[in-house]
């Protein structure tokens, strides 16, 4: 298996650079691949703030991409309820943040929305310190 970078994942969803795209969609055509957790938070970040993509366009794209059969990652439906999250309005860092933290007490945080938007999501608070 063969884990990617965000530069790749990146590539492939926009198609921005077209030899670089088709070396990424080669890859994920030919071979299982592996998508670090880290690549998940980093893609939505380059998605959101260079390409200027919406949430829901951002969450499509993702869903996309992890939903193929030869993908695999470290925790499928925790990635699953990030996106599920952040289309529901939770900045995706903060979704990812709470998913992680899904066995813990409580998630400090001094993000007023955050804790908003936090409370009932998860059994893990999210209050002031």
């Amino acid at each position: 298996m063969t884990a990617v970078d965000t530069n790749v994942l990146v590539r492939l969803l926009t198609g921005d650079h077209p030899a670089q795209y088709k070396a990424s969609h080669a890859l994920f055509t030919a071979e299982p691949v592996f998508i670090p957790d880290t690549v998940i938070l980093e893609t939505e970040w380059v998605l959101r703030a260079a390409y200027q993509l919406e949430p829901a366009a951002v969450c499509e794209a993702l869903r996309r991409v992890c939903g193929l059969a030869n993908v695999t990652l470290a925790n499928a439906p925790m990635i699953a309820q990030v996106i599920a999250w952040h289309e529901a309005g939770l900045d995706f860092a903060d979704a990812f943040h709470l998913a992680l933290s899904k066995d813990q007490d409580a998630l400090k945080t001094f993000d007023a929305d955050f804790i908003r938007r936090g409370k009932a999501l998860s059994d893990c608070r999210v209050e002031k310190p």
